[in-house]
């Protein structure tokens, strides 16, 4: 979907901010690029819709160098959300996001549906928000607007630049639990500029660990953890995991092994409850059952069970007391 080789961004000053990269963003992935503050991450971000220019390599969508698409047929594929949400103040809510698709000629009353289905996608109920201003709303719920905004055209990829890195960390839950339940619904390419291990871990299918504007490991989140590149992989993941499984000496067990299987009698499954992967492991795990009461666990494109909180703990805490043996 998304390609980079030996792709450099080189300044008058000489300075690489990126340096050579190389790697693929697979069609409907959650790719997350983090790393410390100066690393490359946001260049990287906005090389892919032009907002800055490589150096030298080559950046492709579908195949083809992002330079050969006319600007506007580029960006109106790619959405953009941003930490500064930058909504217009003077517009409503519907007028915000009905922005783009009108100025793409879109007719009024699809624009119109759009926008209120994406609303509703949200949390926020059109026939209450339609008419607000930006002034009117908390920073969670004008967030939330900057989401919608940028999917308002129908996009194949979003871009996300450090989005809930202003919020609260209870609001920035919510919204990454939100992402997460979009994400499953609209199957978007999306590329999450973070900081927080913590969120990459949470979010990321695969998860691009930058310094110095080179890639220091890319992999699922399951391998950053337990197959740390170096040095500097262990120390970035710091207080995100507190060390991989065996240093904690965590049982070696996996959502797989702890879920209660799905019954077909109507055994109610919490609204937008988190998925994650069979394969998701105890130290990764613990993170989700901190936040989450409910877990639906999945292999491949099928749920194949239900995780809750106090059955889990209780089984990992028994296996814990049993030194992992079973």
């Amino acid at each position: 979907m998304i390609s980079f080789e030996g792709v450099t961004k080189r300044y008058k000053d000489g300075r690489a901010a990126v340096d050579g990269l190389s790697f693929e963003v697979k069609k409907g992935e959650f790719f997350v690029l983090i790393g410390p503050s100066g690393c490359g991450k946001t260049t990287v971000l906005k090389m892919m819709n032009r907002l800055i220019e490589s150096s030298s390599g080559q950046i492709a969508i579908d195949g083809r160098p992002v330079g050969d698409y006319k600007l506007n047929e580029l960006r109106w594929n790619i959405g953009y959300v941003l930490q500064q949400i930058a909504l217009f103040p003077h517009m409503s809510i519907a007028e915000n996001v009905a922005l783009v698709p009108e100025l793409m000629g879109r007719p009024r009353e699809e624009v119109t549906k759009t926008v209120d289905a994406l609303l509703y996608k949200v949390g926020l109920d059109p026939n209450v928000y339609r008419s607000k201003r930006p002034s009117e709303l908390s920073g969670g719920q004008q967030q939330r607007v900057g989401v919608v905004r940028a999917l308002a055209a129908d996009p194949d990829i979003l871009l996300m630049d450090e989005p809930f890195s202003a919020l609260d960390p209870v609001t920035r839950e919510k919204l990454q639990n939100d992402l997460l339940e979009i994400q499953r619904s609209i199957h978007k390419t999306i590329v999450f500029v973070t900081h927080d291990m913590r969120e990459a871990l949470k979010l990321g299918d695969r998860i691009c660990l930058m310094n110095g504007g080179k890639i220091v490991q890319l992999g699922t989140p399951s391998e950053i953890v337990h197959q740390p590149a170096n040095e500097f992989v262990r120390e970035f993941l710091g207080d995100a995991i507190g060390g991989s499984t065996d240093r904690l000496g965590l049982p070696p067990l996996t959502a797989e092994d702890l879920i209660d299987p799905l019954e077909l009698d109507g055994r109610l499954i919490a609204e937008g409850a988190v998925t994650i992967g069979a394969d998701t492991e105890v130290s990764e795990l613990l993170w989700h059952l901190a936040a989450e009461e409910r877990l639906l666990v999945r292999r491949g494109d099928e749920v194949i069970g239900l995780l809750e909180r106090e059955r889990a703990l209780k089984r990992i805490a028994r296996e814990f007391e049993e030194g992992g043996d079973n």
